[in-house]
């Protein structure tokens, strides 16, 4: 996966997985009911007026709480194409990737304002405001986590793998 380019929906610190998905929603596991209620509680409005390919940016702490993988399979469905944030909590981090959502830590989120649009080149590690032209740089995706994204998950990384083998 090379690039990934979108609008920008801000939020702040602290977006816990209630938020990002809410208990009310967990008795489904259909990803196309969990995508319509994304980020309800924190902003009513983003399910609906999201295009796809756009780009959450975040302060610290993204994905808190629980353990959910609910969560970014809820912003994957919506169309979210990726997360930045100043930091993440550690089990949403590797759920992301498991799940097939690219995420990216970079320390100047604070200069990223809504609606902007950005490019996110998953090979060199830069974030590219197309409105500005500022650049931030982050640690490139190892080449393994890139597969899991490319492939939609670690379940589907798996199957490809397991009919390879075959």
């Amino acid at each position: 996966m090379a690039k990934l380019e979108g609008k920008v929906w801000r939020f702040g610190e602290n977006i816990d997985t209630d938020l990002i998905i809410a208990a009310r929603y967990l008795n489904t596991s259909d990803p196309y009911k969990l995508a319509e209620h994304v980020m309800e509680d924190a902003r009513p409005e983003f399910a609906s007026s999201l295009s796809k390919g756009d780009i959450i940016v975040a302060g610290a702490n993204f994905g808190s709480g629980s353990s959910r993988e609910h969560a970014p399979i809820a912003l994957k469905y919506a169309g979210v194409s990726a997360v930045v944030a100043s930091s993440f909590a550690r089990i949403f981090y590797r759920n992301s990737f498991n799940m097939g959502l690219p995420i990216f830590e970079i320390d100047s989120v604070d200069e990223i304002d809504e609606g902007s649009k950005l490019s996110i080149d998953m090979d060199s590690g830069v974030i590219k405001n197309l409105d500005n032209g500022k650049e931030y740089k982050f640690k490139p995706i190892p080449e393994f986590m890139q597969k899991l994204v490319n492939a939609g998950g670690l379940i589907n990384y798996a199957k490809e793998k397991l009919e390879k083998e075959a």
